[in-house]
């Protein structure tokens, strides 16, 4: 946008340049063409006075010429043209001329200055239309391919008539649900793996049990041929050992973080976050009938990623709307031990206080959800993307409202 500014800037530029030098050249042509004209005409009729008289004048072939006045009254002086006064033997004569050249000169002027003025119209509203129906609809689009990248799927697009990006928004706007759809699926599998690892672990131990057993007892000489004995045993144990090895790496593997999160960790300012948040979430909870309530902060610096937070900031959100009862939603601040905490609190909270330390676990989805659309992963992404901020999340029921509050360290 600004780039188009400056062109656009360097346009009216030039258009103004081409006003000024097309006027002094018009004026300057039609003044050399004046200071001509008139005079050679005069000179041309005082050599006929001198050749063959005054009486004999003929004025049918002058341009700018009009009369030729002999003095013979106090009144030879008043006149209403411009005129040349010369004498000869004593005797006055005006030559009275129209400078033609002048009016010309506007007419010229007129010509170029409306030609001029139609161009710079134009262009102006060449670019008035290019900047709201092109490049702003457009700069709202730019930012959308960045959060999906990014793995922000939570902020729907806006749809537009606009003719040149109303299907592209469309379209783009299904790409991000489709994306969304690819990723719950995912995470589906992903549990289901987790499920699938964490029973065959368990049901693996109860026969490693047993064949740890049998190899203590032919270890122990309990069965006839005792070299041959030992060395089953001795295999028997050495296998078991393998497999518990590789069931403690299942285990482990079980237990690993499901979601990689890529950071960008930096300084930025609390209102550029809140700015962020607000944009979106005041016009749809307005459109939703759902009182957003923003109360006051201190702008100061934030240590973290930007865009991680606004996505802790939207997934509570979200889940306050859909979860609350409608009534409203409080964004609130405060600071304590060096930390900004950033409150969301909604009415109409559902959730049991014994389900409460459960909402951050993984795949833990409460009683309430029955109905709802989801996969028990918000509020663990969530968390974890706090803990790598070096924050913190935690939330709390009071007099029927929850209040989730994420920990933003300050720089």
């Amino acid at each position: 946008m600004r780039n188009f500014n400056r062109i656009f800037a360097v346009i009216i530029v030039v258009i103004l340049i081409l006003f000024a030098v097309s006027n002094i050249m018009a004026i300057k042509l039609c003044r050399q063409e004046n200071g001509r004209g008139y005079r050679v005409e005069i000179h041309r009729l005082i050599k006929n006075i001198e050749d063959n008289g005054y009486e004999d004048l003929d004025l049918s072939d002058c341009l700018y010429v009009k009369d030729v006045v002999k003095k013979s009254g106090d009144d030879f002086y008043k006149s209403e043209s411009d005129y040349y006064i010369w004498e000869k033997d004593g005797q006055l004569y005006r030559f009275e001329y129209e400078n033609i050249s002048d009016s010309i000169t506007k007419k010229v002027l007129t010509v170029i200055n409306g030609v001029l003025v139609i161009v710079l119209l134009i262009v102006v509203l060449i670019y008035i239309y290019i900047r709201h129906k092109i490049l702003m609809p457009f700069e709202k689009l730019t930012d959308v391919p960045y959060q999906l990248s990014k793995g922000n799927l939570t902020v729907p697009l806006k749809e537009s008539k606009n003719k040149f990006f109303g299907k592209f928004i469309w379209g783009v706007d299904l790409l991000r649900e489709n994306i969304q759809q690819q990723k719950e699926r995912e995470l589906e599998l992903q549990k289901n793996r987790k499920m699938l690892l964490l029973s065959l672990s368990h049901d693996i131990k109860t026969p490693l049990s047993a064949i740890k057993l049998y190899s203590k007892a032919l270890s122990k000489n309990l069965y006839n041929d005792t070299k041959k004995q030992i060395e089953i045993a001795e295999n028997i144990n050495s296998k078991a050992d393998e497999i518990e090895r590789y069931v403690t790496q299942i285990i482990t593997a079980s237990r690993e973080e499901i979601l990689a999160f890529d950071m960008n960790i930096d300084e930025f300012y609390l209102s550029d976050l809140v700015s962020k948040v607000d944009n979106y979430y005041t016009e749809k909870l307005e459109l939703n009938k759902i009182k957003f309530i923003k109360e006051g902060y201190n702008d100061c610096l934030i240590y973290g990623d930007i865009d991680r937070s606004v996505e802790v900031l939207q997934n509570i959100i979200e889940n306050a709307i859909k979860y609350g009862d409608g009534d409203f939603i409080r964004l609130s601040f405060s600071e304590e031990d060096g930390c900004i905490l950033i409150s969301v609190c909604n009415s109409g909270c559902t959730l049991k206080n014994e389900e409460l330390p459960h909402i951050f676990d993984s795949f833990w989805r409460g009683e309430n959800s029955t109905g709802q659309k989801g996969n028990g992963l918000g509020l663990y992404i969530c968390r974890s993307l706090m803990n790598k901020m070096n924050g913190d999340i935690f939330a709390h029921i009071e007099d029927g409202n929850i209040t989730v509050t994420g920990v933003f360290a300050k720089v």
